[in-house]
C-alpha cells in the first residue's frame, strides 16, 4: 500500500484586486492546484521541488490536514485525509524551518514536554520518548536550557524531536536546512538519512538541489500548480532532454550572444550573470547535441566581433540544470 497518495488535486482561492477605498474591488479565483497527483511508497523518501509559488506549500497543508482540496482524493497510509482528518493526524509529523513554532522562553525538554501533552501521551511514554529524542537529536547536554540560548542548527534539532514525539509514519520536511550553516545542515541531513532508514515515509521540499539529489529516492517538479516531472534524477534528466552545459566567461556581446545560441534547435536555454567586468554565460545543450559543444560556443563567439571569450568548462548535467531546464519549458508552454 502507499503511504501517501493524491488523485487530480485541485485548490482554487478567492483573491481580492483593485482597492476597496475607489470601489474598484474584484474577487477572482486563483487555481493554486490544478489536478496533483502524486504517489509516494512506503519507506520512500520523496522530494517535492519547485520555484517560489509552484504549490509546494499548499500540497504540504493539504497532504497535513491545515487546507481542504476543492476536489480531488487524498490518502495517507489509507485513510482519507478530507474525511478523517482527526485519525491522519496522530500518523502524521510536520516539520517546518525557521525560528517559529517553539517557545523560546521554555527549555527543550520542558518545549518537548508540552508538545507531548497536546498529543496525548502518558507520563509515562513521554519521559521515554523525550529521552530517546533530545539523545537522537544530540541535546541531552542542553535540556534544561531555553530554547533562546540555542543556535539555527539546535532549534532545527529540536523542531525535528517535537514533530517526531508522537513516532508518526510519514513525516513532512519543509526546507529542514534552510538558513543553516554548512555543519548543522549536515548534522541535519544525517538525521534525515536514519529516519528513511528506520522505515520512514518522508516527504521533503527543498531549494538545494544537491540536497535533495543526496537524499531523495524520487523526485517530482511542480510548476505552476502541476506536476510536470517525476522520478528519479536519471529519469529527470530524460525527461529534460538534458545535455551538456557549458560555462563560458564572456566580455562584451553577451546579451546578443545569448539571444543568438538560444535560436539554435540544440540548445536548450541561456543565462547570463554579472561577474565583475565580465558575464557568465551558462548554456544547457539538448542531449542530442553531442560532444562538439565547446567548439559551437567557440565558433559563436568568434563570429560575433563584440564578444570576447576568457574562459570556457564543460560539464555533466546536474539536478539543477535538470530541473532549470524543466521549469522554463513548462513556463514556455503556459506563455505560449
Amino acid at each position: 500500500m502507499s503511504a501517501i497518495v493524491m488523485n487530480d488535486v485541485r485548490r482554487e482561492f478567492d483573491v481580492a484586486t483593485g482597492s476597496v477605498w475607489r470601489m474598484n474591488r474584484r474577487i477572482r479565483k486563483f487555481e493554486a492546484l490544478r489536478g496533483v497527483t502524486l504517489n509516494v511508497a512506503r519507506g520512500e523518501l520523496f522530494g517535492l521541488l519547485g520555484p517560489n509559488g509552484a504549490g509546494k506549500t499548499t500540497t504540504i497543508k493539504i497532504l497535513t490536514t491545515l487546507l481542504v482540496p476543492t476536489s480531488g482524493e487524498v490518502y495517507l497510509n489509507g485513510l482519507d485525509a478530507v474525511r478523517s482528518p482527526h485519525q491522519v493526524r496522530s500518523r502524521i509529523g510536520y516539520v517546518f524551518g525557521g525560528d517559529k513554532g517553539l517557545y523560546d522562553r521554555l527549555s527543550a525538554r520542558d518545549n518537548l514536554r508540552y508538545f507531548s501533552n497536546l498529543y496525548r501521551i502518558s507520563p509515562v511514554e513521554q519521559r521515554k520518548r523525550i529521552n530517546e529524542l533530545l539523545e537522537m537529536m544530540n541535546l541531552l547536554d542542553r535540556q534544561n536550557d531555553r530554547v533562546e540560548t540555542f543556535s539555527r542548527g539546535m532549534k532545527q534539532r529540536l523542531h525535528i524531536a517535537r514533530g517526531l514525539l508522537h513516532d508518526p509514519d510519514i513525516i513532512y520536511l519543509d526546507e529542514p536546512t534552510n538558513g543553516l550553516d554548512p555543519l548543522a545542515a549536515r548534522d541535519v541531513r544525517a538525521i534525515v538519512r536514519n529516519l528513511k532508514n528506520s522505515g520512514k515515509t518522508i516527504l521533503l521540499t527543498t531549494h538545494y538541489m544537491f540536497e535533495a539529489e543526496d537524499l531523495c529516492d524520487r523526485l517530482a517538479v511542480i510548476a505552476d500548480g502541476r506536476i510536470i516531472a517525476e522520478g528519479t534524477s536519471k529519469e529527470l534528466g530524460a525527461l529534460a532532454n538534458a545535455g551538456s552545459v557549458v560555462r563560458a566567461e564572456i566580455i562584451g556581446g553577451a546579451q546578443a550572444l545569448c539571444r543568438n545560441l538560444e535560436d539554435r534547435i540544440d540548445v536548450v536555454n541561456c543565462h547570463l550573470e554579472p561577474l565583475g567586468d565580465r558575464e557568465l554565460l551558462t548554456i544547457r545543450f539538448a542531449a542530442h547535441a553531442g560532444i562538439e559543444v565547446p567548439r559551437l560556443v567557440r565558433e559563436a563567439v568568434a563570429a560575433d566581433n563584440g564578444a570576447q571569450l576568457l574562459d570556457l568548462q564543460l560539464r555533466e548535467p546536474t539536478l539543477e540544470d535538470k530541473y532549470v531546464t524543466l521549469v522554463s519549458q513548462s513556463r514556455d508552454k503556459e506563455s505560449a
